[in-house]
């Protein structure tokens, strides 16, 4: 039975990770500020216009949904406080070195003219097949994107229902999830009887998306990640001082309190570091949380110059989003609704997900405190500015590369991106209730990525080789690694991933291949969505083989007109043969 309060183990972890993650986080941005370089840049592409907005859109790229929604659920349900074991070192061991891999891909990338990873793993690698590999890194963020965008909509949609009131009289999670159904088009009830407000919200998204992103990399990105990332960070400290004085919310039930939350989060549960699936968790949430393997961090830092540092950038990227998640994100949701509901229909909230958590729970919560349509519209938008900081950063690798190997301008790289990104969010909404978006983010989201990451870093460590990736690392670096970091990237990391790929197909890719447990109505729709993936994957294959044939005619044009001539001579001389 969870403890009414922290105990002293608790108190022990709660300080020592806060500390820990606190100190780390002001210490690295002490380094940013205090160090004159800038962000620097390559000739005739685009460049960040500082190394604060840098930082800041990277973090902004990792910090999304999950840090809020998804961290919260995973450390109260798989142990509290002893999750962080298994966390920490995925984070090390995992989470940081990869991330430093994407920074120093993307870096020698950007030198040369490529902004996606396309053209990273070509030079990587001097294989023909080495160029359709990076084609992943632009398929499975845009993948990502076209259903992401659709729950970043609902933030947006909530925060308006927030500050209009238009939720409030349901105040019961039941109601609360009749109201989520309604407005996603689950079903037709009093709240909604048309999904034709949610299809009005993810277009507002997508033109906002379409707007910082067509203003370009300085103007647009950095400016949102400047100006978006404080604010988030502000409405994440208001709503946490909030939360921890709501105390006992109700008198006849000092049991329910926010010290109980806090305690259920906190208190390490040793005996569940027996348990492979905590770890296997642990491992995922990390990967996940720090946008590893979709080719977005490496896009990012392709605009980096060549001699600017990327290891410290790296280590403050991860810090921040650390902070995001395990100081804030564990703060908010789960001691709340403790407070509110009790512990154990808390645990039962838990169960059904982060989104049973956050458009449900939460929304009650919100009718029940003084202020609560403020702080129910600081609270989506805090949501919204984490998912619009993300979404952006999943687009940018497909713009990239349409700018960077197609020569395509990039206002009209992004009008196609969005053409494309419309055409294939509509299915998404159209069939939201058949389970089509859980299909694409399993295919996309999770197993997608998890393949990704294993070919990128067994292409850097094995191919490239530790050695040259080691010295291309430190390059104007800011912050020597430690050398043990190389048998980490050698064998440490590629080890960890494989094993978390091959226990993710064995564990969840095989059952959801064979749609186990599937409702018969719903498995066209399955299929209809692994189509759309199989599409946009194609798509991206089509797009890297026009890409490079391009550029072999423009590479030896000399040759082409030759050949050109060749082929005119000899129908000459056919033609004069048969005369």
């Amino acid at each position: 039975m969870p403890q009414a309060s922290l105990t002293t183990s608790g108190w022990i972890t709660l300080v020592a990770t806060w500390s820990i993650i606190g100190g780390l986080t002001i210490w690295c941005f002490g380094r940013v500020l205090c160090s004159k370089k800038g962000p620097g840049g390559t000739a005739g592409r685009a460049r960040w216009a500082s190394r604060v907005g840098l930082i800041l859109a990277v973090s902004g790229n990792a910090i999304g949904l999950g840090n809020f929604l998804r961290f919260p659920v995973k450390v109260a349900s798989n142990g509290g406080g002893a999750f962080l074991v298994p966390y920490f070192c995925a984070f090390l061991f995992l989470g940081i070195p990869l991330m430093w891999v994407e920074w120093t891909t993307g870096r020698l990338g950007g030198s040369k003219g490529h902004g996606s990873t396309p053209g990273m793993f070509s030079l990587l690698w001097k294989h023909p097949a080495s160029k359709y590999l990076g084609a992943l890194g632009i398929a499975l963020p845009f993948g990502v994107a076209v259903f992401y965008c659709f729950i970043e909509s609902w933030t947006l949609a909530f925060a308006t229902f927030s500050a209009t009131g238009l939720y409030f009289g349901n105040t019961t999670r039941e109601a609360m999830g009749a109201f989520l159904r309604g407005y996603q088009g689950v079903e037709s009830n009093a709240s909604f009887g048309t999904v034709l407000p949610a299809v009005g919200f993810l277009l507002l998204t997508l033109l906002v998306n379409w707007w910082f992103l067509r203003r370009g990399l300085a103007r647009g990105i950095e400016i949102l990640a400047r100006y978006g990332m404080p604010i988030l960070f502000l409405c994440a400290v208001v709503l946490v001082i909030r939360v921890l004085t709501f105390g006992s919310p109700d008198p006849t039930q000092p049991e329910n309190s926010v010290a109980r939350g806090m305690a259920w989060l906190w208190n390490p549960d040793f005996s569940r570091l027996d348990e492979a699936k905590v770890w296997l968790i642990a491992a995922g949430q990390v990967f996940f949380t720090l946008s590893l393997g979709q080719g977005m961090i490496n896009t990012y830092a392709s605009y980096v110059g060549e001699d600017q540092d990327i290891t410290l950038n790296g280590l403050t990227t991860a810090m921040t989003n650390e902070f995001a998640e395990v100081i804030l994100g564990a703060t908010l949701a789960i001691p709340a609704a403790v407070a509110f509901f009790g512990l154990a229909e808390t645990q039962a909230i838990a169960q059904g997900g982060a989104f049973d958590l956050g458009f449900q729970s939460l929304p009650v919560i919100f009718q029940q405190v003084y202020a609560g349509q403020a702080f129910g519209t600081l609270w989506f938008g805090l949501l919204f500015i984490a998912g619009i900081t993300s979404s952006v950063a999943m687009i940018q690798p497909v713009v990239a590369f349409l700018e960077d190997e197609l020569k395509i301008r990039r206002k009209r790289a992004v009008d196609l991106t969005f053409l494309v990104l419309v055409a294939c969010t509509t299915p998404v909404v159209a069939f939201f209730k058949f389970g089509f978006l859980d299909e694409m983010d399993f295919w996309i989201g999770t197993f997608g990525l998890a393949l990704f990451a294993v070919l990128e870093i067994g292409v850097f460590s094995w191919i490239y080789g530790v050695d040259r990736g080691w010295k291309e690392m430190h390059r104007g670096a800011d912050l020597e690694v430690p050398r043990v970091f190389r048998f980490i990237l050698r064998w440490v990391t590629p080890l960890y991933l494989v094993a978390l790929l091959v226990v993710w197909t064995w564990q969840d890719a095989i059952p959801e291949l064979m749609l186990r447990g599937r409702e018969p109505a719903e498995v066209p729709y399955h299929w209809a969505a692994r189509l759309l993936c199989l599409a946009i994957l194609a798509g991206a294959l089509l797009l890297v083989r026009i890409a490079w044939r391009r550029r072999a005619r423009l590479a030896y044009p000399s040759d082409s007109a030759a050949c050109a001539a060749a082929s005119r001579a000899m129908g000459t001389r056919k033609g004069e043969q048969d005369t």
